[in-house]
């Protein structure tokens, strides 16, 4: 009995001082998955997936509004600089929109001052307007991908891109410009924004974010009215790499 027992023995103290090195083990597998953000960022991924963007105008393009939806693609290019709140990594990225439009108030007929003799005048003019639709990219986005939390990755960023429309954007009066108006059908969108990645599984995210873009010419019309402010939303499904 007594040679029985002391095999048994040895048996269970052998079992009982591997399972820490057991647990140990499972839990630094499931560690990853414990900070899915964490774990993806630390390895300087691609990203890429579709969006969907809307917002309105500011001031006085508050009755302006806009939709788009395209495709983005970035790459984490750096480890994590800077300290406390600020530590975070490099991306670079951009964005295609293949569909984009502005709604803007109908074509009307506008009250317009100009000199007559040294005093302040106004005459009744034609504005174009209506829905403007075309096509943008967003070739350079400069993204500071925050020190991630265990789902939650936030960033903020700088942007500059292009828009091209099907008629001159914004609307202006067609007259003494010609039609349809004085402006252009080229655009440029200097931008600044901030967002997240919400990880829903270890390498795909969904993307929110608030963009302030302005929109300019740069003079390549007779005018340049622009749209200083507009607010944009973007959500999107990610995938990394």
């Amino acid at each position: 009995m007594l040679k029985n027992f002391v095999p048994s023995l040895v048996l269970a103290a052998t079992s009982l001082l591997s399972i820490p090195a057991i647990s140990q083990s499972t839990q630094t597998l499931a560690t990853p998955n414990a900070s899915p953000a964490s774990a993806v960022l630390a390895t300087r991924p691609w990203e890429f997936g579709p969006f969907f963007q809307g917002g309105f105008g500011v001031g006085d393009r508050s009755d302006f509004s806009f939709t788009s939806a395209g495709v983005r693609l970035g790459k984490v290019i750096t480890d994590q600089h800077l300290p406390s709140f600020l530590r975070g990594q490099f991306e670079y990225a951009g964005e295609l929109m293949p569909y984009w439009q502005s709604f803007t108030p109908a074509p009307h007929y506008q009250n317009t001052p100009y000199d007559c003799g040294g005093q302040t005048c106004y005459v009744l003019l034609p504005v174009n307007g209506g829905t403007f639709t075309g096509l943008s990219i967003t070739p350079i986005i400069l993204r500071w991908d925050l020190k991630p939390g265990k789902r939650f990755a936030p960033f903020l960023q700088g942007a500059g891109g292009l828009i091209w429309t099907n008629h001159k954007y914004p609307p202006d009066i067609q007259l003494p410009h010609g039609e349809p108006g004085g402006t252009s059908v080229w655009n440029f969108t200097p931008q600044f924004g901030i967002g997240f990645h919400y990880f829903v599984k270890p390498k795909q995210s969904v993307t929110f974010a608030a963009n302030a873009i302005h929109i300019s010419s740069a003079s390549l019309g007779d005018r340049n009215p622009g749209v200083n402010a507009s607010v944009q939303f973007q959500i999107g499904y990610t995938w990394w790499k």
